[in-house]
């Protein structure tokens, strides 16, 4: 059994949580999960890659992690800036990144800003930001700033025990029953009459500005680092197309992967996953 250390850390005002798995003198890697979920998500992954010392926090505001400090928010670029100071701290001067979904999203931006940070990288059903046409701006700065102002009247919802709270997440995300439960050990707290998610309500806020698909284009050209795509087949929506295909292009991955399974199929498929990525690492693959 490949042992899982959990750990603790507090870097500036922000407290960290997550888990290692794997053995210290080897290579790191750093998993970054996707959103509203937590480290649980890409711990049967890490486990399958024995080879590597995986680095798995609950990013801030998901997870046994703190919740940001009253006033800020949850941006791309915050989350770039905590994971560069967290590496600071964890004295992990380059790693090999991966990232899934959102995790994903963060990692092409830690990528190109930080080229000298990453060695490799993953991106598992990812292609960066999700961009919004410059023609939506002033729409979507009005809808952020409203629901910021209505988030005081925003109540969390408790559900009665942690099978109702696994059927919500399993028709939330498309979540199989196996993944909903990789993710509930961290995602739940107890509260009067049962049990509510500990993630902070203000994630699910609109975002007040995005990128362009421009902009993110030249994120992608940016990375240096040589990197490996999983996608999901069939594939996910907002994956596929033209605009994706572009991205695509921009990135340059040195391997794609088109894999059976849904948005969560490092979950879902986890075997032809970890092949992918150990052959992708040189990491052996566990049976």
């Amino acid at each position: 059994m490949i042992e899982v250390r959990e750990w603790s850390l507090k870097v500036g005002v922000q407290q960290w949580a997550g888990v290692c798995v794997g053995p210290e003198e080897a290579a790191p890697t750093l998993m970054l999960h996707g959103w509203l979920d937590n480290a649980g998500s890409l711990l049967p992954l890490a486990r399958a890659l024995p080879d590597c010392h995986h680095h798995l926090p609950d990013l801030p505001g998901h997870g046994l992690s703190g919740h940001r400090p009253p006033g800020t928010w949850y941006h791309f670029i915050d989350y770039v800036s905590d994971l560069v100071a967290w590496m600071d701290a964890r004295g992990l001067a380059k790693v090999d990144l991966i990232g899934h979904s959102m995790g994903g999203a963060i990692s092409t931006l830690l990528a190109a800003a930080f080229p000298e940070r990453v060695d490799r990288l993953v991106l598992i059903e990812a292609l960066g930001p999700l961009g919004h046409p410059v023609a939506q701006i002033a729409a979507d700065i009005r809808r952020a700033i409203e629901a910021r102002l209505k988030l005081d009247d925003k109540q969390l919802r408790v559900h009665p025990d942690r099978a109702s709270a696994r059927q919500a997440r399993m028709q939330a995300g498309g979540l199989s029953e196996y993944a909903a439960d990789c993710l509930l050990e961290r995602a739940l707290a107890p509260a009067p009459g049962g049990w509510v998610w500990r993630s902070d309500p203000r994630q699910t806020l609109p975002t007040p500005v995005r990128g362009t698909e421009e902009q993110y284009l030249r994120v992608l050209q940016a990375i240096s680092a040589p990197t490996l795509l999983v996608l999901a087949e069939p594939r996910t929506r907002y994956l596929d197309g033209p605009e994706a295909e572009a991205r695509i292009a921009a990135l340059r991955p040195q391997a794609l992967h088109w894999l059976p399974g849904g948005h969560h199929l490092h979950l879902e498929n986890t075997a032809a996953v970890a092949a992918v990525i150990g052959e992708f690492l040189g990491s052996a693959v566990a049976p």
